[in-house]
């Protein structure tokens, strides 16, 4: 199936930004700009995706190219679409090696924040060339656990329905199912009239990465009933 290599992705950080939301002061601010100054120069984001297509669907599992992926969300959510893209977004292994080198702790969450921020760009790229080259329309996507009904073990079936990961861009799992370098991010991207955003159904409290707030009803009303 069609597989797009999105490697060495233009990116630009927004200091002033960062500095704002992370609450550095203008003494540390010095320091910081040093390392997005470094960051800007070696960092080469990279993604990857593959459409493939929804052979066969299940009470609880779907079937995408031969391989099963069970989750009773993902199959409500793909009821109405015959095809997905499966995609892998990275900071880099550039970024990764980089951030390795500071031993101050402070240095160190400022390096994890300019990567998740890298991380952000790479896939807003990677979603706008999908889109220019696929007439997909609205899309939505989900990601191996973000929900305990789609856990992380589901990553390496969804490695392997992509195919050389590690060798396209860089990325490998580890026997636990999470990915190296860290700031990555895997799932399907799907199309979709309603959008969908897992933190819709996740009740943890305190989320930093929440982007919708918490439908206590929404399982029950759209996912607990037969299709």
């Amino acid at each position: 199936m069609e597989k797009e290599v999105l490697g060495d992705i233009p990116f630009m950080i927004n200091t002033a930004n960062l500095i704002k939301s992370l609450h550095i002061d203008e003494e540390d601010a010095v320091r910081f700009k040093q390392l997005v100054n470094e960051a800007q120069a070696v960092g080469r984001p990279k993604g990857i995706y593959k459409l493939s297509y929804v052979e066969s669907k299940y009470e609880n599992f779907v079937i995408l190219d031969g391989i099963e992926f069970t989750s009773r969300v993902l199959r409500v959510n793909l009821e109405n679409t015959h095809r997905i893209f499966a995609f892998v977004a990275t900071c880099g292994t550039e970024l990764e090696s980089w951030s390795h080198s500071f031993n101050d702790v402070i240095e160190r969450y400022w390096a994890d924040t300019i990567k998740e921020t890298v991380l952000c760009s790479a896939m807003e790229v990677l979603i706008a060339h999908l889109k220019e080259n696929h007439p997909v329309g609205p899309v939505s996507l989900m990601t191996p656990g973000s929900l305990e009904d789609w856990p992380m073990e589901e990553q390496q079936n969804l490695f392997e329905l992509i195919g050389n990961v590690r060798d396209l861009i860089g990325v490998e799992l580890t026997d636990s199912y999470l990915m190296i370098p860290v700031k990555s991010i895997s799932g399907i991207i799907f199309p979709t009239d309603v959008d969908f955003v897992s933190c819709q159904l996740c009740p943890r409290e305190r989320c930093p990465g929440r982007r919708m707030p918490y439908d206590s009803e929404l399982y029950n009303r759209k996912y607990s009933k037969k299709i």
